[in-house]
């Protein structure tokens, strides 16, 4: 404070300056001086909180974190910091901690229609499909003119098998006009049945309409692949990425195909980009550990595949893919038993797909 005064610079007039300088778009500029006013006044949480926001535009996220977290720890019920907090998480891929914070929002401002879709966005990205649900319901019962909400709400069911109810909502939105929306909800529908060539109409139908959709290029490309058309579904996933670089599915996908074409230095960015989106997620983790074994890895992908096989004992592909390394690794007895268990599996498939008399 006496350094401040004894330039003859008050705080509040520190404060004053460097809004301006926020606003003119002077982010370094601001953000200096919004330390110099924290320096005299570390109580400050807007401040504080202004000083996170000039870090966040910067894409210095870590440190807007810190200043929003500190901010906090003054004033816990602030939900306007606490959203910014979620902000800096969400632009940082960081969807679980951001999740954390906007239920918290949502506590303290439960009409914040900005947490509640940046919510169901992470809720989505995470493929926690029944939080979501559990979400929405109530809220689009009170609001059924809401379109956003009907959208995520009927993406999230039919992610989550629920085809029925996914199909009303679908048929809500359709009384009131068949929109790119409404046609990329109905793709997503015919995608998840497994009516894959009515599903990649639909979708190029809504595609021609509005290519920019959220989330239908992802589709489009899913669909391409199940129709047998990597080269467009590569296009579509990169045309994803380019509107969105954390979407899980398009990173994935993209980051396979690759993979299956033997290009693993340009896969690998993409599927330890989906990793780090949904660290737990098995496809995810599967796709790592193929590529680790393709790439000549075996022994780094050996503790991968096991763990896969032990959480998760009829996925097949893990189960081929370790006899395949421990083989590579020499251990001809566990890679002997691992295919006879993938033998087993097969014919479970094969007797479960029978029709029944």
């Amino acid at each position: 404070m006496a350094a401040l005064l004894a330039a003859g610079q008050d705080p509040a007039q520190l404060y004053r300056r460097a809004v301006e300088l926020h606003q003119q778009g002077r982010l370094e500029q601001a953000a200096e001086l919004y330390r110099r006013v924290l320096e005299a006044h570390p109580e400050s949480v807007v401040a504080r909180s202004n000083l996170g926001a000039a870090l966040s535009a910067m894409g210095r996220y870590a440190e807007a974190i810190e200043q929003y977290r500190e901010a906090l720890e003054r004033a816990p019920e602030n939900a306007g910091v606490r959203l910014n907090l979620a902000l800096a998480y969400y632009k940082s891929e960081q969807f679980e901690e951001a999740a954390a914070e906007l239920a918290e929002v949502r506590r303290q401002d439960p009409d914040n229609r900005q947490a509640l879709l940046l919510l169901a966005d992470c809720y989505l990205r995470l493929g926690e499909h029944l939080k979501l649900i559990a979400m929405l319901d109530p809220y689009a019962r009170f609001h059924p003119n809401d379109d956003t909400v009907a959208y995520l709400l009927g993406m999230a069911l039919l992610r989550d098998g629920q085809m029925e109810r996914g199909q009303a909502v679908i048929d809500r939105l359709l009384r009131r006009g068949d929109s790119p929306e409404v046609q990329m909800l109905i793709g997503a529908s015919q995608l998840f049945a497994a009516d894959y060539g009515a599903a990649l109409k639909t979708l190029e139908a809504a595609a021609a309409a509005r290519p920019e959709l959220p989330g239908l290029q992802t589709l489009l490309g899913m669909a391409r692949m199940e129709n047998d058309d990597n080269a467009g579904a590569k296009a579509a996933f990169r045309r994803a990425l380019e509107q969105d670089a954390y979407d899980y599915e398009a990173n994935l996908r993209l980051g396979a195909i690759l993979r299956m074409e033997n290009d693993y230095e340009a896969a690998l960015p993409y599927i330890d980009r989906a990793l780090r989106l949904r660290p737990r997620a098995l496809s995810a983790r599967y796709q790592k550990a193929a590529l680790l074994a393709a790439s000549g890895r075996a022994a780094e992908a050996l503790p991968l595949l096991e763990e896969l096989v032990k959480e998760s004992p009829a996925f097949v592909e893990a189960h081929l893919q370790l006899a395949q390394v421990y083989f590579r690794l020499g251990r001809r007895e566990d890679g002997q038993r691992h295919r006879a268990i993938v033998l087993e599996l097969q014919e479970k498939e094969r007797q479960a797909s029978r029709p029944r008399q």
